[in-house]
């Protein structure tokens, strides 16, 4: 890669880090595997900077290799290991603002990964039906059936932890 190419690069990266960070965790709802989705994310993106960076729309293209990363990550059967059952006590309980945050991550945690997916890009990162279907190279109708279906679920749960 040419300098004058390594350095758009590094500014674009720089630009887009916290964005792609965000966007992990609400996928993956993991600081340290969102960083790594984001570190494998940014190596693919390097080796293709040269073509990516002549493209149109290069954040699209860079979430959709987020979001395909994070599926074929979610996908490895290490992956599937059961998490402890009890915790232990936090040091400073947290303030209500950060439990509804965390209330709202754990009712995300309990849709399957293509809802979680489709629900995070059309209401996070606010993209279109379309541009939501590109990166999860399916039909607008699947992103939409997916979408709804993930807001009713997300509304059955918070009708069932309110009562």
């Amino acid at each position: 890669m040419k300098r004058s190419e390594e350095v758009g690069f590094r500014d674009y990266v720089t630009a887009r880090m916290d964005v792609l960070r965000r966007t992990g965790f609400l996928l993956c709802r993991d600081w340290h595997l969102a960083d790594d989705l984001v570190s494998i994310t940014i190596g693919k993106l390097y080796r293709h900077w040269p073509r990516v960076r002549l493209m149109d729309h290069v954040d699209a293209y860079v979430r959709r290799v987020l979001v395909r990363t994070w599926l074929d990550e979610k996908s490895r059967a290490w992956r599937r290991e059961e998490p402890a059952e009890t915790l232990p006590e936090p040091a400073v309980l947290p303030g209500d603002d950060v439990i509804e945050r965390l209330g709202l991550l754990e009712l995300l945690d309990a849709l399957p990964p293509r809802r979680r997916a489709a629900v995070v890009l059309r209401y996070y990162c606010d993209l279109s039906v379309e541009e939501t279907a590109e990166i999860l190279e399916c039909s607008p109708g699947t992103v939409k059936s997916q979408t709804a279906r993930g807001l009713d679920s997300l509304r059955a749960l918070v009708a069932a932890s309110q009562s």
